[in-house]
This record gives structure tokens, sequence and C-alpha cells, in this order.
């Protein structure tokens, strides 16, 4: 079974430049649900790169390791869509004069 292998370093550039094009196009366009997408197609990815993982017995130790760290990398693009999301959020209400619930990313940038 094919998989995204981020341990190559080429496949980790393009990557993080579609990650940082999605990001732009999210905010100049201030719609949150494109930074969702984003992060529930990382998400599906970790989830992709698990099931390899577990069903990967018969799988040599270096693939095993390989998995292991694109899993890594999975769970760091994970977290950053996530902020990325928060990010975009806020402004999309701030935009579109919407009472915001919880000022999302105040307590991350509080503790930075």
């Amino acid at each position: 079974m094919p998989m995204i292998n981020f341990t190559n370093p080429l496949t980790l550039l393009i990557v993080t430049l579609i990650y940082i094009l999605i990001l732009i196009l999210a905010k100049e366009t201030k719609k949150s649900a494109i930074a969702v997408i984003m992060l529930f197609g990382f998400i599906a990815l970790l989830i992709v790169h698990l099931i390899m993982y577990l069903t990967g017995n018969s799988l040599i130790a270096d693939v095993l390791s390989d998995i292991n760290y694109t899993m890594v990398f999975d769970l760091i693009f994970v977290l950053l869509s996530f902020i990325a999301y928060l990010w975009v959020d806020d402004i999309e209400a701030k935009v579109k004069k919407k009472k915001s619930i919880d000022n999302s990313l105040d307590w991350f940038w509080k503790k930075v």
C-alpha cells in the first residue's frame, strides 16, 4: 500500500508549501471552512498511517520506522492545522461581526 512518506525531505517540503498556500487562501478569503478541510485531511492521513502501522506486522523494520516518523509529522500538521483553523475562524468572526463565544487563541498567545 503506498503512503505519503514525510521522512522524504522533498515530500515534506511539498506538503509544507501546500499547507502554507492553503493557509494563505483561507486567510485571504476569510473562510474557516478551508482550514477545517485541511485539518480533516491531515487527520485522515494520520488514520491511514495508523492503520498501515497496525496491519504491517510483516513489514521490515525500516518501513515501520518510516511510518512512525510519518505519524509524528502527521500529528505536527494536525496541531498546526488546528491552530490555523482557530486563527482563521477568529478573523472570520471579526469580519462578519459575529460574537465569538470564546476567544480561541487567547489561551495560546498568553502562554507564548
